[in-house]
Parts: structure tokens; sequence; C-alpha cells
């Protein structure tokens, strides 16, 4: 599924892009637009403008249409891929399949000269929005300070791994992201965020900033070392404990009950 790392991979693909006009929008999934957006509305906004940049804030890919022109939001949900000239930014997608089949293109930008990029999701659970409001995502996971992520989790009763994954205070953290870095940070999913000693707050920055970056070299959110075992029966790696599975913040959790504390 598309979290922080997987995102991070399509916004590099994205950059192959900018610079390019827009020739055409196609946009045949009326579902897949957000936020009142329609296709007239995106061809009339995004056709025969350059693509300036391509940005990301957690897991929202940000594409620039000029100084003067709207931003056009990208969101994978659970199983987006971004193509681009009919290359795909990453083929293995956990919990969704990879089958190529031009059916599920939800959304495309045709260039000048040829080529495209295109969303290709088969659960229709991402979407595309134009001026999306970035204020309201909180600071990059990959990049966020301490002091950054001690105001997110500050004086917070919510479990430590909703916290985490609440967009609004820090973008990217997906659940498969969650249940890695609490693992190798070797914290509780369910206790309380603002519980945290001021060591454990800083061990916690250490392994989101290192855990995200590991994942993202490795090819995405399903290649923790965590990941094997998330399932009935699984057992800890590191100390060889069944792992205890629950719904911590809406999400089934795994972790281990003898070093997460």
């Amino acid at each position: 599924m598309p979290e922080l790392a997987e995102v991070e991979v399509y916004r590099r693909l994205a950059e192959q892009v900018v610079g390019r006009v827009v020739s055409e929008v196609v946009a045949p999934d009326s579902w897949y637009l957000k936020r009142g957006l329609t296709a007239a509305v995106a061809k009339a906004a995004v056709e025969g403008r350059p693509v300036t940049g391509a940005r990301r804030t957690g897991k929202l890919l940000l594409l620039d249409t000029g100084s003067d022109g709207p931003v056009l939001g990208l969101r994978f949900g659970m199983s987006g891929r971004l193509l681009v000239d009919g290359t795909a930014g990453l083929t293995d997608l956990s919990h969704a399949s990879n089958r190529e089949l031009e059916a599920w293109d939800r959304f495309a930008l045709v260039f000048e000269g040829g080529g495209d990029l295109r969303m290709r999701d088969p659960r229709r659970l991402g979407g595309v929005e134009l001026d999306p409001e970035e204020a309201r995502l909180g600071p990059d996971a990959l990049t966020v300070t301490p002091s950054g992520l001690a105001r997110a989790l500050a004086a917070s009763a919510a479990p430590l791994k909703a916290r985490l994954m609440d967009q609004a205070r820090l973008a990217g953290v997906g659940n498969l992201a969650a249940d890695e870095l609490l693992w190798r940070a070797g914290l509780d999913p369910a206790r309380p965020a603002g519980s945290l000693s001021p060591a454990e707050l800083r061990r916690l920055h250490r392994y989101v900033r290192t855990t995200l970056a590991d994942l993202l070299a490795k090819g995405g959110s399903h290649t923790g070392e965590l990941m094997d075992e998330r399932r009935p029966g699984g057992i800890c790696p590191k100390d060889g404990t069944a792992l205890l599975r629950r719904t911590v913040g809406g999400r089934t959790t795994f972790s281990c009950p003898r070093h997460q504390v």
C-alpha cells in the first residue's frame, strides 16, 4: 500500500515530466476527482500548462503547473500506482493487485511531444484534487525535527500509533511503517502519545527518520523486518516472543509484548 516511501518513489519518477507541457487531461472516472473537481474543470485548469515541479508532503504528491497555475494533488489510497511513459514507479505493492490493466487508469496527463503520467488504481481509493490544503498537513515524517515530533505528540492521551498516523500532526506515516518503527524503537503502540519521556522522544525521533529512510532505500513500506511476521502466529524477529495482534487507532497492529513498552 502506498505510504511515504512509495509516494517518494513516485515523486522521483514524476520529476521526469517537469518541463513538459500538458496537452490533454484524461479523467474517465468522476469518482476519482475530489473536492468538487470535474473533468471539464481539470482540463480548463491544466491543459496547455507546463509541469514546473514535483513535490511531496507525507503521502500527498504535488505537481506544480507554473507560478500562476494550480497545484495538482495526487493521493494513492491503498492501491494506487504512478506510471510515467508506461513505466511504473513500483511494481510490487502490498495488499494490492500488481496486474497491468488500463481499465484501472483513473487519471492521466498527456504531454506535448508524447508521453504521459497516469494513476493506476484497481481499488479506486486514491483521488485527484486541485490546490489541496497543504497547510492542513503536519510536518513531513522523513524530515521532521525532534521539536516537531514532540509537538505532534505533546499532552495527547491518544494511542501513540494513532497520533503518529494522524496526518494533520505528522504527514506520511502509514500502518505498516508505524508498526515497523515502533517495533524498532521498542515502544508500545497503545501507550498514550503524551507519556513518552524526553529520552523516549529522542529515541522515537531517531527511529522515525531512520526507519522511513531504510524503507525508502529498500523499495517500500512492505520491506520492513517485521513485515513477514505481521500475521496470526507471527513471532518477534528480535526475541522470538509471540507477537500481539490488536486494533490500535482503528488499525490492525502487531507488536512485541516483551520489548515494546
